[in-house]
């Protein structure tokens, strides 16, 4: 039978880097409202954007300006005012409240040594630039979405930022001075506090981190600048059990307030795994004085300040579980000292559609000008929408339901001015701007695009639902159904049918929206399809769907992936013979369980830092609660895994299916995956060697375990192609 498949690697790599070439949005700031000598209003937008360079072997971060004119309801006018300028060695960046100044964590090399400044900017000049690493009041600065924050006080005059904590300087035991370091005076002194700070035999001390992508995270601790006076104090008061992060200013500058993590008796990986214990805390700056603001048993993050100073948001996560779950929306009253649950968890969709929110960030900007609607992007399904929340009525309305776009996200919003990124699987990630109507208003928002992206004409794109059969449904959690993305190309020739490739995803608690997805996109202008499956488990479908899986993995998971597969198949338009699967981690996993499950089936598998042995990776991944929690077992940190438990573990793991696998598989793994550590595709790697099953291991030194570094990304894709290739299409 005829293919249409592009097969020759130079044409591929062409392609890759034809589509690589989109940039994706990371920031929108807008500036306060300026007034021309004419009477029209206008504000700037600063947008930050991130792109591939290829030749570099980098992501390259760049910003661009616009400016908007409007009338507080409508945008009258909008374009770019100047060209795009790549951004060099900026760590954190913030606009001071007024506009008025700018401040700039920065990393850069002098004389062969990394060191960090905090720069404050007015108008065309620097006016403060202050070494923090010649300062050692504290480590490197945090720059991460977890901890991090780079905050200007109410009265732009001081900044709040967290960094590692200070860490005694540690040498040997055996270690002398130097006769020439004896001195004089000041030297001397300086010389003395030195050798006080200096411990000998904690040289190699281990101190535990956060996990993935926090591996430098250990003891993170509240920083204040005082901008007049360029001092640099530590706040006192956080409690010592506590690891605080996400902070802000209080009312009136009277402290601050913090998410702070219990890391007693040991840290777990926070990154996707908003379920650790948590509270939101206060600490008064006058007496150091810290309070719990929220109860002590739950999980929270992302508080954000209402514009009138009077109410924080915040999500709220049940602690352990599932690692992703449906969240509350909590609301805290500053003067009152209660909170309130403004969105409850959803147990399933209601009849308005509402599925319940699935976000463990929210906008840095949330808040309507009135102080009384939120708005939160999250996904709805296999869409992700934006959700107006009323947080004196709880009522919530989609702002972008009715939209045939897949994905919006919120990037920012002032004074009722949204700035949000949007793209669908054929479109590209594109800048737009709108006014949030009026409460209680019937208008759509009149949506003007910044930044246009361009549509690629060739890929089609679809939403499908499925209802498992009956001696598949769920008996605890009866009726549910689940989507899959149908990804192919547009143009078919006639009697061709296209080879299909199966993309379950990661998590499992994790979701495939309607998005932009450069492999995607590459692998349907080479000529597939593809099917990405949201199984029973996945978030934006009601907390029953999450809490169906746990106990389940490797059986309902498999299952609705391969009733998926074998649905679509029906339709004729996909050859049989030609179907492979894909998956990273969680996906890793469900694929090597598809290719064990069903032998013969699918004729090529790629597994991305795949889990492959629950039981051996317990003891290694920065999640142990994970492995417990996935094969049926409540997790406490005391509590270690009883046989019964390891033997359910091994049992609901693919090794235990090895024997029969008949597929080449193509394994690509990450060497400082801390998540699911290498040794697990390692020993997937040698059991198919033993077992003389086609199998190729490619390893990504300086890798975690998204493999997004650009080379590894880039070389991944390119090898991943090729084995789809030598086996759908020779």
């Amino acid at each position: 039978m005829e293919s249409q498949v592009v097969t020759n690697p130079e044409d591929i790599s062409k392609l890759y880097r034809e589509l690589s070439l989109f940039p994706s949005l990371s920031r929108a700031d807008v500036g306060p409202v300026i007034t021309s000598q004419y009477g029209g209003k206008y504000s700037n937008i600063y947008t930050e954007w991130s792109q591939r360079d290829l030749e570099r072997n980098e992501n390259v971060k760049f910003c661009r300006q616009y400016i908007v004119f409007h009338d507080d309801k409508s945008v009258v006018y909008s374009g770019p005012s100047g060209n795009c300028t790549e951004i060099k060695g900026e760590l954190l960046s913030k606009d001071s409240p007024s506009g008025e100044m700018k401040a700039v964590v920065r990393e850069c090399s002098v004389k062969a040594e990394d060191k960090q400044f905090l720069e404050i900017w007015s108008k065309n000049i620097k006016v403060k630039s202050i070494n923090l690493t010649a300062l050692k009041k504290h480590g490197k600065v945090y720059e991460d979405e977890q901890f991090g924050c780079l905050v200007w006080s109410h009265s732009e005059t001081h900044l709040l930022y967290v960094a590692e904590r200070k860490r005694p300087k540690a040498k040997s035991f055996f270690q002398t001075e130097s006769p020439e370091s004896s001195s004089i005076g000041d030297e001397e002194e300086t010389l003395t506090m030195e050798m006080k700070e200096t411990t000998k035999g904690e040289q190699f001390v281990f101190y535990e981190d956060w996990g993935e992508t926090l591996v430098s995270k250990s003891s993170p601790v509240l920083c204040v600048l005082d901008i007049e006076g360029s001092n640099v104090s530590v706040l006192e008061g956080v409690p010592e059990n506590i690891s605080p992060g996400q902070a802000f200013w209080a009312p009136g500058d009277t402290g601050v307030v913090f998410v702070g993590w219990w890391h007693e008796p040991f840290r777990l990986g926070l990154k996707y795994s908003p379920n650790r214990r948590s509270s939101l805390f206060y600490v008064d700056l006058t007496g150091g004085k810290c309070e719990q603001l929220s109860s002590g048993t739950s999980a929270v993050c992302s508080p954000r300040l209402s514009p009138d100073q009077c109410r924080i948001v915040y999500l709220e996560f049940a602690v352990y579980g599932p690692h992703m779950q449906c969240s509350r929306l909590c609301m805290y009253d500053w003067y009152t000292k209660k909170t309130s649950v403004v969105v409850d968890v959803v147990k399933r969709p209601g009849e308005d559609g509402f599925a319940g929110l699935y976000s463990s960030q929210l906008s840095p900007q949330c808040w309507s000008a009135d102080s009384q609607r939120v708005l939160i992007a999250c996904p709805q399904g296999s869409r992700k929408d934006l959700l107006v929340v009323d947080t004196t009525t709880g009522s919530i309305t989609s702002l972008t339901s009715k939209s045939n776009i897949g994905n919006w996200c919120l990037l920012n919003i002032e004074r009722d001015l949204m700035v949000v990124n949007c793209s669908s699987p054929n479109c590209p990630p594109s800048l737009r701007l709108g006014f949030l109507p009026a409460i209680g208003s019937q208008e759509e928002v009149a949506w003007v695009t910044l930044e246009e992206s361009q549509i690629q004409p060739d890929i089609d794109w679809q939403i499908l639902t499925f209802s498992p059969p009956a001696d598949q449904d769920n008996s605890q959690y009866p009726g549910l159904d689940f989507e899959a993305l149908l990804i192919k190309p547009k143009e078919v020739k006639e009697d061709v049918k296209l080879p299909l490739i199966v993309t379950p995803h990661g998590g499992p608690h994790s979701v495939v929206v309607a998005e932009w997805l450069l492999s995607c996109s590459v692998l349907c202008r080479m000529g597939f399809a593809i099917l990405l499956v949201n199984y029973r488990g996945s978030i934006g479908y009601g907390q029953d769907s999450i809490l169906s899986l746990p106990g389940n993995v490797g059986t309902q998971d498999v299952q609705d992936v391969q009733l998926a597969v074998e649905s679509v198949l029906k339709g004729g338009e996909f050859d049989e013979q030609k179907v492979a699967v894909t998956g990273g981690s969680h996906g890793g996993f469900l694929a090597c369980h598809l290719i064990g499950q069903y032998p013969g089936f699918y004729k090529a598998c790629v597994a991305r830092n795949p889990v492959i042995n629950m039981a051996s990776m317990i003891g290694s991944t920065d999640i142990p609660d994970w492995c417990m929690v996935e094969a049926g077992y409540n997790y406490s940190t005391d509590c270690l895994p009883d046989p019964a438990a390891w033997e359910q573990m091994l049992s609901k793991s693919p090794i235990k299916h090895i024997t029969q696998v008949k597929t080449p598989v193509l394994l690509t793994l990450g060497e400082d995956d801390k998540r699911v550590p290498s040794k697990q595709g390692i020993e997937y790697y040698r059991a198919l060697k033993a077992l003389q099953v086609p199998v190729r291991l490619l390893w990504y030194p300086g890798n975690n375990h998204s493999l997004s570094k650009v080379d590894a990304e880039s070389d991944g894709f390119m090898n991943i192609a090729l084995w789809m290739t030598q086996h759908l299409c020779q």
